[in-house]
């Protein structure tokens, strides 16, 4: 029994390395690729409309990759300026809510007695004096009301004689303008001479 126990292991030694790959050569899954290849002309042929047919795609594939590389970079560019005018438009969203508040200080202080020296004026001098400060370093401007009447910048609500004025001549501001990053968020409401 044992004798038939050792035939059969040494019949199987030999199969199995006749299977195994001999060290230093390529396993034998790999095809062996010849040094040179003898082709007919048809064969030549459909190998290079192959070749032309791979190039074309790779062609195509590329000009494809940069056209979406270009929307992309636009894509970016555009959100990115669209990020930054909403932050703006937010900016200015806020600032015009809070300009009837710097209007009710500025109407306080108008409204104080001229010759008393009353604390809280200066208290309300000082409030509206923060807040244009903070207002100003979020880029708000005051609209200048000096001069000729501009519709761009000026809104005229009245109109009367006045001597010593041209026609068109800013007689009186009744309530200041405002502009954030050079754009209006309140017109000058002005008096103008007719």
């Amino acid at each position: 029994m044992t004798r038939k126990k050792d035939e059969r292991e040494t019949a199987a030694a030999p199969a199995e390395q006749e299977n195994a790959p001999a060290e230093g050569t390529k396993n034998s899954a790999e095809p062996e690729i010849p040094e040179s290849v003898t082709l007919t002309r048809e064969e030549f042929l459909k190998v290079k409309e192959r070749i032309d047919a791979l190039e074309k795609e790779k062609a195509e594939n590329v000009a494809l990759l940069q056209r979406l590389q270009a929307d992309f970079d636009n894509y970016r560019k555009r959100n990115a300026n669209i990020s930054c005018e909403s932050m703006d438009e937010g900016m200015r969203c806020v600032v015009k809510a809070l300009l009837p508040v710097l209007d009710d200080l500025e109407r306080a202080i108008a409204a104080a007695p001229e010759n008393q020296d009353v604390e809280w004026v200066s208290g309300v001098k000082l409030v509206r004096t923060k807040l244009l400060d903070i207002l100003g370093k979020n880029g708000l401007e005051e609209i200048g009301a000096q001069g000729a009447f501009d519709p761009e910048l000026h809104h005229a609500v009245l109109q009367e004689e006045a001597e010593g004025r041209e026609s068109g001549e800013i007689v009186e501001v009744l309530q200041k303008g405002y502009k954030v990053k050079n754009r209006i968020i309140r017109h000058t409401m002005v008096k103008v001479a007719k």
